[in-house]
C-alpha cells in the first residue's frame, strides 16, 4: 500500500483548517490524501467529512483524496491509519472534538503514542500556497525546528531538513545555551555540555550533528538561533514567522500514561504554526 498522508476530520473550524494542510502536504510530497472521521455514534451524521472531501477536491483537483468514516474509538482508529502514513495531521489541543471527544484529548493522545510524525495545526490557519505576496506571488516562511544540543536526534532533523527542503525554503535551528556563571567570567555561554561545535560564516556556531544533513540538503539554507530560558516560549515565538516547527518526542511515560514533555506542551497551546511532532528513541 502506498504512504498517505492521514487527516482526522471532525466538525470543528480546527478539523478543516488540519484537512487543508494537510492537502497541500500530500500535494507537495506526491502522496494520497486519507481522511478518516472516526466515531463511535452509531447514527453519525457524515457532513462534516462529506464537507471536507468537497473542498479538497475543489481546490486540488489532481489530488488522489480516500474518505471514509470509522466506527471506533477515534484515538485507537487513527492510530491504525497511521500505520500506513507518512505522517497524521490533526486539529490543535482543544479546537473542538473527533466523534464527540474534546479535542484536545484526542490529539494529545494521538501525539504520545504515534510512531509516525503528527503535525497539529491552529484552527483557521492558511497554508503559504493560499497565502499571496504583493505581486501575487505565494510566499513560504521558514521552518523552525527546536534542538537538544546534548542529545540530538536524527528523526528530528530529517523531517526539519525535508520540509524545508520541499517548502524550498530555510531553516532555523533554535538551541538552548547556559548562562555566563558568575564564578567563572571567562567561561563560554554558548557552550553547551557534550555538544561537539562547528563554526560558520557569520559568526554561528552550528553543532557538527546538521553537517551530515546540511550535505543531504544542500539547498536548505540553516540560521542558528541560541536562546536563554524556556525552549517552549521561544519556540511559541518564533512559530509567529514559521510555516512549520518541529520538535521530538520521547514518548515520556508519567504514572498516567505517555504524555508530551513541557516544551510540546507550551508549543502546542500558544504557538501560532502548525507544530510537527516526531517520534524518536
Amino acid at each position: 500500500m502506498p504512504r498517505t498522508i492521514t487527516v482526522g476530520v471532525g466538525g470543528s473550524p480546527g478539523s478543516l483548517a488540519a484537512a487543508d494542510w494537510a492537502a497541500h502536504e500530500a500535494h507537495r510530497r506526491d502522496v494520497p490524501l486519507r481522511l478518516v472521521h472516526a466515531t463511535q455514534r452509531a447514527a453519525a451524521e457524515d457532513g462534516a467529512l462529506t464537507e471536507a472531501v468537497a473542498r479538497i477536491t475543489r481546490r486540488h483537483p489532481g489530488l488522489s483524496v480516500d474518505a471514509g468514516r470509522v466506527a471506533a474509538e477515534p484515538v485507537s482508529a487513527l492510530l491504525r491509519a497511521a500505520e500506513d502514513a507518512e505522517l497524521v495531521v490533526l486539529g490543535p489541543p482543544g479546537a473542538g472534538g473527533i466523534g464527540g471527544l474534546p479535542g484536545g484529548s484526542v490529539a494529545l493522545a494521538v501525539v504520545t503514542r504515534s510512531r509516525r510524525p503528527v503535525v497539529l495545526v491552529p484552527g483557521g490557519h492558511r497554508p503559504d500556497e493560499d497565502r499571496a505576496g504583493a505581486r501575487g506571488a505565494t510566499t513560504t516562511a521558514e521552518v523552525v525546528v527546536g534542538l537538544e544540543l546534548t542529545d540530538p536526534h536524527d528523526a528530528v532533523l530529517e523531517f526539519a531538513f525535508d520540509a524545508a527542503d520541499r517548502r524550498a525554503t530555510g531553516l532555523r535551528v533554535v538551541h538552548g545555551r547556559r548562562e555566563p556563571d558568575a564564578h567563572d567570567p571567562g567561561a563560554d555561554a554558548g557552550a553547551v555540555p557534550g555538544a561537539e561545535m562547528t563554526a560558520v560564516p557569520g559568526g554561528h556556531v552550528l553543532p557538527d550533528v546538521l553537517r551530515t544533513w546540511q550535505e543531504k540538503f544542500p539547498g536548505v539554507e540553516v540560521a542558528e538561533q541560541a536562546v536563554i530560558g524556556t525552549a517552549g516560549t521561544h519556540l511559541a515565538e518564533a512559530s509567529g514567522d514559521a510555516s512549520l516547527v518541529v520538535v521530538g518526542h520521547a514518548g515520556r511515560r508519567t504514572p498516567l500514561g505517555r504524555a508530551v514533555g513541557p516544551v510540546t506542551r507550551a508549543l502546542l497551546h500558544h504557538g501560532s504554526a502548525p507544530v510537527g511532532v516526531v517520534p524518536h528513541g
